[in-house]
């Protein structure tokens, strides 16, 4: 067993990894702080690598300059990952990817679960060049690496990170074919209607977005992708594939700690309660891979940026035991498509009441209700007019009073 002390230590050296350690520093704990990543890249962030990264804008995006660690306190331990859990000993399993011979354990006072997602891959296509999918620095690069010998591309799934990496491949100069099942992009997060609108952005920049449809196969030549079949026999050329089609919550490394689960129907991902905690003591987990408790009974499990670092914050005030007040703040998160921020402010439901208040054919405003009250604002082009309604989400709000 090591030698080092106990402290908190934080599986995950992303965002929320990042987050939680900063806040811990912030709230007054100085014990050690030890933090875990499965990557041998220093911490960064991720949004920007459907966006900047893929045109070529940036290379690194770190989340902290290196000296920050140092400064802080905490220990950065990159190119590791934990593979088991003992809650009963208070201990985590740490291994090195490139060393399989080294097995290391580490006490904890605290433990943070950060560990994320993996994106799903489509059967059949592993090892075939050309075929992608988007959650790493390693992923973007070596996509980027590809797009300037490549004339034709499929995205494969219109979520947010699909329609980001189809506007990214436009603006680089490709052909563009966007695939999707579902009746408009984005209408399991925004329903049909703003769907539609997100169709009509990519359709002006000249993208194909092929709606209703799934993906029979990726074709290729055995060895690289040549192009893919659709479920309705139309054949699209390819000479990148892009697999944008979900994501799976990373907990293999929890098999016989005993930690809950949430069931696969809510979202699953590590169950938590409304603060964090799992069914272990002084575990915790935040960001992607975590399934909350909802003041409504129910739970969630939401991978945006804005709500990853709002559990950061609650998790570091509860381990550091801290008074501080945290602001009430409604959810929130955005995506930046051909130049157009397209942001949400709330938690709009496919199912609730669609108000369309303005639209010049490009940038429009929308806002969501639900039983007579707003739930949520969805804004293109329109940073002021969102974010003037923060206020009204924070207190039940007719929407009559919105529209007025």
């Amino acid at each position: 067993m090591s030698g080092a002390p106990a402290g908190v230590v934080v599986v995950g050296a992303g965002l929320g990894g990042i987050r939680v350690a900063e806040s811990l520093r912030a709230n007054g704990y100085t014990g050690p702080i030890t933090l875990i990543g499965a990557e041998a890249h220093p911490p960064y962030d991720r949004p920007p690598l459907s966006k900047s990264v893929l045109l070529g804008k940036d290379d690194r995006v770190d989340l902290k300059p290196t000296e920050y660690f140092a400064e802080s306190s905490i220990e950065l331990r990159m190119g590791e990952r934990v593979s088991a859990i003992s809650p009963d000993d208070h201990t985590v399993t740490i291994e090195r990817p490139d060393d399989p011979a080294h097995s290391e354990t580490m006490v904890y006072d605290a433990l943070v679960l950060a560990t994320g997602l993996t994106p799903r891959a489509l059967p059949g296509t592993e090892g075939v060049q050309g075929v992608h999918v988007l959650r790493t620095i390693d992923d973007a690069l070596t996509l980027r690496g590809e797009i300037d010998s490549a004339a034709r591309a499929v995205v494969i799934g219109a979520g947010f990170i699909g329609c980001e990496v189809a506007a990214s491949l436009n603006q680089r100069g490709l052909s563009v074919t966007l695939v999707e099942p579902a009746p408009t992009p984005l209408a399991a997060a925004l329903g049909t209607e703003v769907g539609a609108l997100v169709t009509r952005l990519h359709q002006a920049n000249g993208v194909d977005v092929r709606t209703g449809v799934g993906v029979e196969e990726i074709v290729d030549d055995g060895t690289a992708v040549t192009g893919v079949r659709l479920a309705d026999g139309t054949a699209l050329d390819a000479d990148l594939v892009v697999v944008g089609i979900g994501s799976i919550p990373v907990v293999d490394y929890l098999d016989g700690s005993g930690i809950e689960l949430a069931p696969r129907e809510s979202g699953g991902g590590i169950a938590c309660d409304a603060r964090g905690a799992t069914s272990a003591p002084d575990v915790y987990a935040l960001g992607d891979v975590a399934n909350w408790a909802t003041g409504d009974g129910g739970t969630r499990r939401v991978e945006h940026w804005t709500h990853t670092v709002e559990q950061a914050t609650e998790v570091a005030h509860r381990i550091a035991q801290s008074d501080n007040m945290i602001p009430a703040a409604p959810a929130y998160f955005w995506s930046d498509q051909y130049g157009l921020k397209i942001q949400v402010l709330g938690r709009p439901a496919p199912t609730d009441e669609l108000h369309l208040v303005d639209d010049d054919g490009t940038k429009f405003l929308a806002y969501y209700s639900r039983d007579g009250l707003l739930t949520a604002v969805v804004g293109a082009g329109k940073v002021g007019a969102v974010m003037k309604t923060r206020p009204k989400l924070l207190t039940p709000t007719p929407i009559a009073d919105v529209l007025e």
